[in-house]
């Protein structure tokens, strides 16, 4: 089953999906920070939720 496209929020909340415009803006707005942000947290430590949150001391 794919993932619904009329979805606004995470399908699985723990890790973040940079591939799904969607999760993209969700994270982008919940953390406060720019896509490009967004992208260098998680090269940095991975698509972790958790991990993403704490790099960026949210």
């Amino acid at each position: 089953m794919s993932d619904d496209k009329r979805l606004r929020v995470p399908q699985d909340g723990s890790r973040i999906a940079m591939g799904e415009d969607y999760e993209v803006d969700y994270w982008t707005d919940a953390l406060g920070v720019s896509r490009e942000r967004l992208q260098e947290a998680i090269d940095q430590v991975g698509n972790s939720a958790e991990a993403v949150r704490e790099f960026l001391g949210k």
